[in-house]
């Protein structure tokens, strides 16, 4: 639905009114505008499938995980190694 000549031109002078007003605001609102474009830009070449990168506070929780993980079941496995090697006695390989 288009916009008549007059609603145009009321919504160019509220424009120039809060852009004179705030100019931070203005600022903030073509950012949001020109990414909001390219997100739809992007949608519109039918790209949907495309998968996104993890970010990078992910990657790090994920591998702090999986060390974690790692120095537990290293600790365990040494600790029953430990265990197992105590129960039965060692024989000097050279007689005193």
């Amino acid at each position: 639905m288009a916009w008549s000549q007059d609603e145009e031109r009321m919504l160019a002078m509220i424009e120039r009114h809060l852009s004179d007003e705030d100019p931070r605001l203005a600022a903030r609102l073509e950012s949001f505008n020109e990414r909001v474009a390219r997100g739809e830009h992007g949608r519109r070449r039918g790209d949907r499938r495309r998968r996104r990168r993890p970010r990078r506070s992910t990657v790090v929780i994920a591998v702090s995980w999986l060390l974690i993980a790692t120095l537990i079941a290293t600790l365990l496995i040494m600790a029953f190694r430990h265990d197992a090697a105590a129960a039965f006695p060692v024989a000097a390989p050279f007689p005193l």
